[in-house]
């Protein structure tokens, strides 16, 4: 039979697993932690920002160690029931892993840890789908926070805008986003470009 002649897509990254030898890593890592730290936490997260985090664990460096990953894995680490548990207790962590969350072991007392994670809270612009926490709305009249190379980029997202002697001015008012809706697509570029605060 000939060469079918369609049109294929063809992925051009090549990825490698991180197959067994890496989950056995990262299970190796947690048992030792389990050996060196006092205590464990598990956490959770939300809409968390890789760079964000960073600075975060950056602070508790000397005195801790994250695992974010495969709940599961993490899970066969610390033990699943009684039987395989590394320590007495362990299992009932394992159960509390569910979803965005990830481990924490640290030297550092209960009280001290939780002021951390309850104290640490980073505002970062808003990404497509998230809910809005407020509503968002232009008013009519010139906009300084634009220069006027943005105008055709503001216009192709939607907003109705004219240049005047080399100022972006908004022809009528505009609501970028309302309270407790989905953020689309346009308005979270537009909050991204305009430090609209």
């Amino acid at each position: 039979m000939p060469k079918s002649k369609r049109n294929r897509p063809v992925t051009l990254s090549k990825t490698k697993k991180k197959g067994r030898e890496h989950k056995e890593n990262v299970v190796n890592a947690i048992r030792e932690s389990v050996e060196k730290y006092e205590s464990v936490y598990v956490f959770t997260f939300e809409n968390m920002r890789n760079l964000k985090f960073k600075e975060f664990r950056d602070q508790l460096k000397s005195s801790s160690r994250f695992f974010l990953g495969s709940n599961k894995v993490m899970q066969v680490a610390l033990g699943r029931s009684v039987a395989d548990e590394i320590r007495p207790g362990l299992h009932k962590i394992s159960k509390l892993l569910r979803g965005d969350s990830g481990l924490c072991f640290t030297s550092l007392p209960k009280e001290e840890v939780v002021r951390l994670f309850n104290g640490y809270e980073d505002y970062d612009f808003a990404r497509t789908g998230s809910i809005a926490t407020e509503k968002v709305e232009l008013e009519e009249g010139p906009l300084d926070q634009f220069t006027h190379e943005m105008e055709p980029f503001l216009r192709k997202q939607g907003m109705p805008v004219r240049l005047n002697k080399g100022v972006v001015e908004l022809v009528s008012d505009f609501v970028v986003c309302e309270e407790g809706k989905p953020i689309s697509p346009e308005a979270a570029r537009i909050l991204n470009t305009s430090c609209l605060k």
